[in-house]
């Protein structure tokens, strides 16, 4: 089952289509999108300081008086009028609205608008890194899947060629020229060709469970009617290796997880001149119109006042509490620093790791190719000698089983092949180009 934004499944799944369905459908990149999505709301926040602020309150008491505080203060009141009353409970009712704003604070706002960018660059790099990732292991088990097909097609061709020589030992032994040991050496052969083919069936729905899994499909089945793509013909492109010079590079311009900590480092050099912040004065302006009423909720004109004003206020000692924030900054910014140039060296060494194995992987295929050419002439060869009664019985089943064991080497040399160079690509991040799809950075 695809979800709601998932591409329409293609009849061959190749590489391309399969990382193109992850990107669209995996719910670990929906929730990194979902988290880049609240780092920009952290920056409308912090750019929110920059505006001023607007306040309406409203309010409503009951005060009732202790009867010696009330005794007092009607015997004030009737010191000056003998008539005087006094009420008592009052109810009293507020209202106002007040509008204030920040002119200065030390560029605290503009260092916090800064830190906000920077942590929505990072989320975002985060997201892209995570794409890497993804597109990583979908080809892992993409051409995992892909090695266990050719698994079978070796067990099936197996299977069919001592079932060919089955049926000649049958037909000789019918005319008197053959043995049955040969028939049930040959039966034997054909049994375990076919329990070698239910092993590699096994994995290869194995496999395929994995990738429809990390495509986004619900049930964890690839659609009916999808198939494999062949396993596609090593091109010379595909065996160079090229400089690493150039392929590291390349990694720290593109590399998200680098742009991650260099988003970090700038984070961290805002959060220095946050700060400091607190060195500075601060200016606000602020204005009000407040009104009370007693006894009364319909305040009119006459029971508002009006009050408008500027205030500044300036630290003058905490204690050492902001030579502290700063020096705390400072060392988070050099802890930071550090930890990018240890994740540079850290991409050095994995995209040398990966052109050496992409130098073996190349030298392995010809090598493998070479001798799977030579194998299958000798298996050729001692099978016509067999026929003519030249060759041994033994030495046919023992150029079959090198002939079965050198073409499964042929076939994990060139699987493994095209994922050394997809793990080439994945560490230079060079997957993110060949992966982007309209509109998509």
């Amino acid at each position: 089952m695809a979800h709601a934004g998932q591409p329409e499944a293609p009849r061959v799944l190749d590489l391309e289509s399969a990382g193109r369905i992850a990107l669209a459908a995996n719910p670990t990149l929906a929730a990194a999108a979902a988290r880049v999505a609240g780092a920009v709301q952290r920056v409308h926040q912090a750019r929110a300081a920059y505006w001023p602020r607007l306040d309406a309150s409203a309010g409503v008491s009951r005060v009732e008086m202790a009867d010696s505080d009330y005794q007092a203060s009607l015997a004030q009141m009737r010191a000056l009028n003998p008539a005087a009353t006094l009420a008592d409970p009052v109810d009293y009712y507020q209202g106002g609205l007040t509008a204030s704003w920040t002119l200065f604070d030390g560029f605290a706002r503009r260092f916090a608008l800064l830190q906000a960018r920077y942590g929505h660059g990072e989320t975002a790099a985060a997201r892209d890194d995570a794409r890497r990732l993804l597109l990583a292991a979908v080809a892992d088990a993409y051409f995992g899947a892909q090695l266990a097909r050719e698994s079978v097609a070796i067990s099936r061709a197996d299977a069919a060629y001592n079932g060919r020589l089955m049926e000649e030992a049958r037909l000789r032994r019918q005319v008197g020229t053959g043995s049955l040991s040969d028939v049930l050496n040959f039966e034997v052969a054909v049994n375990a060709a076919h329990g070698t083919l239910i092993t590699a069936r096994s994995r290869e729905l194995s496999a395929l469970t994995g990738l429809a899994a990390l495509l986004g499909y619900g049930d964890a089945h690839l659609p009916d009617g999808m198939v494999l793509a062949d396993l596609a013909r090593e091109t010379a492109a595909d065996l160079a290796v090229p400089e690493a010079g150039d392929q590291v590079a390349y990694a720290f311009t593109h590399r998200p997880d680098l742009s991650q900590w260099e988003q970090a480092v700038e984070a961290a050099e805002a959060g220095i001149g946050a700060a400091r912040a607190g060195y500075w004065p601060t200016v606000s302006l602020a204005a009000g119109v407040n009104g009370d009423r007693t006894n009364d909720a319909r305040l009119g004109g006459d029971d508002f006042e009006t009050r408008m004003g500027m205030s500044l206020s300036f630290n003058l000692f905490a204690g050492g509490y902001h030579r502290a924030r700063v020096a705390e900054a400072r060392e988070n910014r050099t802890a930071t620093a550090r930890e990018l140039e240890s994740r540079r060296l850290n991409v050095s060494a994995e995209i040398v790791q990966a052109l050496d194995e992409l130098a073996a992987a190349a030298d392995q295929l010809g090598l493998q190719r070479r001798n799977a050419d030579l194998v299958a002439r000798h298996r050729d060869l001692v099978e016509k000698e067999y026929a003519v009664g030249q060759a041994s019985l033994v030495r046919l089943n023992e150029a079959q089983r090198n002939l079965v064991q050198a073409d499964g080497r042929l076939a994990q040399a060139r699987v493994a092949l095209h994922q050394a160079r997809f793990a080439l690509d994945t560490a230079t991040a060079r997957t993110l180009e060949r992966f982007a799809g309209p509109g998509r950075p």
